[in-house]
């Protein structure tokens, strides 16, 4: 029975690493509540999958068309008088910190660790900037890994003293 719920699990991970409304907090949370599956079953699972999802976003970006002959360019010129302006400012200088980041070897682990396990920043945009970065896509693999196991097995043994 522990192998579908598994499998199960890691399907849903996978599409819940994809698509944002997939909720796998919630996926592990009601599962194990309800007493339909078991947490720590499907933590693993939703952890295995939201890696698999996570690590093809990072490689859907690091293979992309064009990827290997990019040539740097200057940004468009925004209007800082702006609200608008001043926002797209201040996420270019935040993309380019975590770009940065991602790219040095004593940063790029801990950014991903504790993006995958506490959530800040999101993993989805961790992923995508991981794809453009000079990190390693097993070490970001492993780390992903690593926090979202940390993430779900918490959710699930604190559903399963209920």
């Amino acid at each position: 029975m522990w192998v579908w719920q598994l499998a199960l699990a890691v399907g849903f991970g996978i599409g819940s690493a994809v698509i944002p409304v997939m909720n796998a907090e919630a996926y592990v949370l009601v599962g194990g509540g309800s007493g339909a599956l078991d947490p720590v079953v499907a933590a693993i699972g939703v952890s295995v999958g939201q890696t698999i999802g996570k690590v093809a976003m990072f490689l859907a970006v690091r293979y992309r068309p064009g990827y290997a002959k990019k040539v740097a360019r200057e940004p468009k010129p925004v209007d800082l008088g702006t609200r608008r302006g001043r926002f797209i400012q201040w996420n270019r200088g935040v993309s380019k910190r975590l770009l940065d980041a991602m790219s040095d070897r004593r940063w790029g682990i801990p950014v991903t660790l504790l993006s995958a396990s506490v959530g800040i920043p999101p993993l989805y945009g961790v992923a995508l900037i991981g794809g453009a970065s000079r990190m390693g896509v097993v070490t970001f693999g492993l780390s992903t890994l690593v926090g979202r196991l940390a993430r779900f097995i918490t959710l699930a043994l604190g559903v399963g003293l209920f």
